[in-house]
């Protein structure tokens, strides 16, 4: 067993799971300000998961700023080019800067528009509408820390994003509670309070990441830049080139929505019990994901690394280690949904009917690990090798998958209430099944291929 092998992919998830520990409890803990502010409970879990899925719509269709930039910094990497691995972070954050100024002139279409989509209720909307128009003001730090998480990635560096990441979570959590329920005499915000918390971490974050760049980075990469670097991002066509590059991961992104736009929306169709209950699960369906994240990072950096060096003995080895990693958390975490489901719901919710909802679909907890930690893990090790028409491709056949499990199930069985959210889940893991089937089919010629 090659024990440096297994140091290097501990030394690159390790932090990064860290980091992805603190991203899923943001997500409980605003469920959990919400589900215990006066008022309509139901509603107002509603309406922060119809509101994220709305700017989720929105960020993740610039997902290529993170995805594009963690594989092409990886590999100049392992080539020792320095000042290419600048080039890509200078393309990178102009292109989210620009893309945060077109989210902030069209918001009010944007958001107007999708919500035409959701068939959900008026108290939903109206707090959903809120939540967006607050923290649509983090886009210029959401959008730039993307570049910055993929650039990190590159350069083998997951202790910085981890610090980064955490340092957002943290004030995000700290500041969502205070400002919703207020401190002494000040009683809070309100639900107002959840995502103005959640714009003020973003750049917190945001100023981090900016002055590791400057201190870690200033002299052995960004030093190596000339003016001219800087000049052509306008003039030499590279930043239209780094865009069509990314054309494919785009596309991945545009499926990738649709099946979770399709998720919220039919959730949402069936009530706000229902949609809160979806919403509380995929929380807790989400939580492994930001585990195997961990290795999936692992596996796009050395990927990356070792196709930039043309060591393809290497990136077989990687593969091989970085799936094996992964497996044994998937084990870890289908045990651990069946010991403690219940009792976590109950900590994000004190609505007995809500718990009581969630507690009809706890089994499909179980499936998400096995499942779900292929498709995830193949997804970094394709990103390192910037094989993203496969990605595409996938991507794209885990949304008919979706849509063709649920539409069936709802044409063979009429379903309402809690059968069709059994549906819906079934369409879900679908997905995933797809994703792990085909990527595992075209890796021998889109990654091995890369090397010979």
């Amino acid at each position: 067993m090659n024990k440096s092998l297994n140091r290097e992919i501990l030394r690159l998830s390790v932090p990064s799971i860290l980091a992805g520990i603190t991203v899923p409890l943001v997500g409980m803990v605003d469920t959990a300000v919400a589900g215990h502010l006066s008022g309509d409970t139901a509603a107002q879990i509603g309406a922060i998961s119809v509101g994220s899925m709305v700017l989720s719509l929105l960020y993740w269709t610039f997902g290529f700023l993170r995805t594009g930039t963690g594989g092409l910094t990886a590999q100049a990497f392992g080539r020792g080019d320095f000042a290419e691995c600048g080039r890509i972070f200078l393309r990178g954050t102009g292109l989210a800067l620009l893309a945060a100024f077109f989210a902030l002139a069209l918001q009010w279409p944007f958001f107007k528009g999708v919500m035409l989509i959701p068939d959900a209720t008026h108290g939903v909307r109206v707090l959903a509408e809120r939540y967006f128009f607050i923290r649509i003001w983090a886009a210029p730090a959401t959008m730039t820390l993307m570049t910055l998480r993929g650039w990190f990635v590159g350069m083998q560096n997951s202790v910085n994003p981890m610090w980064m990441d955490l340092i957002i979570n943290a004030v995000n959590i700290g500041a969502s509670i205070l400002l919703a329920f207020g401190v002494g005499p000040w009683p809070g915000l309100g639900f107002a309070g959840i995502p103005l918390g959640t714009v003020i971490a973003q750049y917190c974050g945001l100023l981090y990441g900016l002055l590791v760049c400057r201190f870690k980075y200033g002299r052995s990469v960004f030093s190596l830049l000339q003016r001219s670097d800087f000049a052509g991002l306008l003039h030499d066509g590279s930043m239209g080139r780094f865009f069509r590059m990314n054309l494919d991961l785009l596309g991945r992104s545009f499926f990738f929505i649709l099946i979770y736009i399709g998720f919220t929306m039919i959730a949402a169709g069936c009530g706000d019990v229902m949609l809160a209950a979806s919403s509380i699960l995929m929380q807790l369906l989400m939580f492994f994901s930001y585990f195997t994240d961990g290795f999936a990072y692992a596996g796009e950096a050395l990927a990356g690394r070792f196709i930039g060096a043309r060591d393809g003995a290497m990136l077989r080895q990687s593969v091989r280690y970085v799936f094996g990693w992964s497996m044994v958390l998937a084990v870890f975490f289908a045990v651990l949904y069946a010991v403690a489901g219940s009792p976590v719901i109950r900590l994000l919710t004190s609505d007995e009917t809500v718990v009581q909802a969630c507690r009809l679909f706890l089994p499909w907890l179980l499936l998400m690990p096995p499942l779900g930690c292929a498709a995830f893990t193949w997804d970094g090790i394709f990103l390192g090798a910037t094989a993203s028409r496969g990605l595409m491709t996938s991507m794209a056949g885990a949304a008919a998958a979706f849509f063709a499990v649920w539409y069936t199930g709802r044409w063979l069985l009429q379903p309402a209430g809690a059968t069709a959210i059994h549906i819906l889940f079934a369409a879900y893991f679908a997905h995933l099944a797809f994703r792990t089937l085909w990527l595992t089919l075209r890796y021998r010629k889109e990654v091995l291929g890369t090397v010979g």
